[in-house]
């Protein structure tokens, strides 16, 4: 968790083959689980976001990096709720209401 914002841009595309600037945001995990880091472009420049827990530790993050997360399943985990596996709702399209 030594790196900043010049150190994390720089890990984002030849580990996860994506472009720092997309307006993706990316999340950035301790090894202890107790810190997090969240990079993200605004369309003006980076932004980094960070949070360090007193006690205890942030729920795995694997099934988020497996499946990729909405904002609202951030915000849960930075709680520490544990986010399951499972899909969410699906969006449906509506033509009509009856």
């Amino acid at each position: 968790m030594r790196k900043s914002i010049d150190g994390l841009s720089y890990l984002v595309e030849p580990l996860l083959a994506q472009n720092p600037a997309s307006g993706n945001l990316f999340v950035f995990v301790g090894r202890d689980r107790s810190k997090v880091k969240c990079l993200y472009w605004d369309r003006t420049g980076f932004a980094l976001w960070y949070k360090r827990l007193e006690r205890g530790r942030f729920p795995s993050p694997l099934a988020l990096a497996q499946r990729g997360f909405t904002l609202a399943e951030l915000n849960a985990w930075l709680e520490g709720i544990e986010i399951p596996a499972r899909e969410p709702h699906r969006a449906v399209a509506v033509t009509r209401v009856s």
